[in-house]
């Protein structure tokens, strides 16, 4: 909820915007050493850093198999052959590409921000482009999108982008091109639109138009039923993608330190409340919380990844301790 005091803004489309908006330029700078790796299996058609189901002969062994008549024979395991007196080829994991697809939240309830624009943008703006003092969840969640594109791309993966709220509302398709990073900035220069989430239909929508296995990174508040988030998780699951969910947060919705009573607006169509926080404050903190640590197990219990991002962290330190810990997961996994 919202106190419907704070100016919300042009809900329109707003013109390309440039991408200094979203990254500060030292975060720009910092995320070119990053790498993003998926933890699943993943297929792709060019050389690159990720492990792929079809076997081969270049980069990481994999297993031996008996050699058969016509097999190259530069393959072969002549130390195997010393030991067993039998042929054995090594086969090895092909090394292709990640393709990323970044889902990012537009409904009504990202619209909300506490932390005024001057302070979060780091690029000394004092307002965003439609006039707004305050930086919103979404604003947030843009600057994550972008960094999480432009590590993709930075590495020669393949990066893609919705943004969604009861459905698609805007789409950029997976490339492997640095330039298609301004396409992505470019679509994400969108406000919230006054419409609950539908993360089901939305997953359905983007399943429908994904023929590969991809890592799906969900940046939301994720305010929607936790069985209707189940119902789209178990769908990612089943068709073998890997999925990080990052729900994004402003400090106050946390803490509700609202102290006088005031009308409250649902940003989704819900209607203005008169309340006194005070009186609420407790019995809001504990829903919330418990919300939280319900989308966290629901996310993990998938074996995909969660992170919860605060609108008032700096994106650069947040970000890097995420993928270094995501990073150090997977070869703990790869080696066991």
């Amino acid at each position: 909820m919202e106190d419907s005091t704070k100016p919300r803004g042009d809900r329109a489309r707003l013109p390309e915007q440039d991408a200094s908006l979203y990254l500060h330029p030292q975060t720009l700078a910092r995320l070119k050493t990053f790498e993003l790796r998926a933890k699943m299996i993943v297929e792709g058609v060019m050389s690159g850093q990720h492990r792929s189901p079809y076997q081969g002969f270049s980069v990481e062994f994999a297993q031996h198999r008996p050699y058969v008549a016509g097999d190259d024979i530069r393959h072969l395991d002549w130390k195997v052959y010393a030991r067993s007196d039998k042929l054995h080829l090594k086969q090895y994991q092909q090394e292709t590409n990640l393709d990323l697809l970044v889902l990012v939240d537009a409904s009504g309830s990202m619209d909300f921000g506490s932390r005024t624009f001057a302070e979060a943008s780091g690029v000394g703006r004092t307002t965003s482009l439609d006039g707004r003092p305050y930086w919103s969840k979404f604003d947030h969640a843009t600057a994550l999108a972008a960094a999480l594109s432009y590590i993709t791309l930075r590495q020669g993966d393949r990066a893609g982008l919705v943004v969604f709220a009861d459905e698609i509302r805007a789409m950029v398709g997976r490339t492997g091109s640095m330039g298609a990073w301004r396409q992505v900035v470019g679509a994400l220069s969108t406000h919230p639109v006054d419409r609950a989430t539908n993360f089901a239909r939305v997953v359905d929508q983007v399943l429908a138009k994904v023929n590969n296995r991809c890592l799906i990174a969900v940046i939301s508040d994720f305010f929607e039923d936790v069985t209707h988030l189940r119902a789209a998780m178990a769908r990612v699951k089943h068709k073998g993608h890997d999925l990080i969910a990052f729900q994004v947060l402003d400090e106050r919705e946390r803490r509700f330190d609202f102290r006088d009573s005031a009308a409250f607006e649902g940003l989704e169509g819900e209607g203005v409340l008169r309340v006194d926080p005070r009186s609420v404050r407790q019995a809001y903190i504990q829903a919330i919380e418990a919300h939280i640590e319900a989308v966290q197990k629901l996310t993990r219990g998938f074996g995909f990844d969660y992170q919860l991002v605060s609108t008032h962290d700096w994106l650069g330190p947040p970000l890097a301790a995420f993928v270094a810990r995501r990073n150090a997961q997977i070869k703990r996994t790869k080696h066991g």
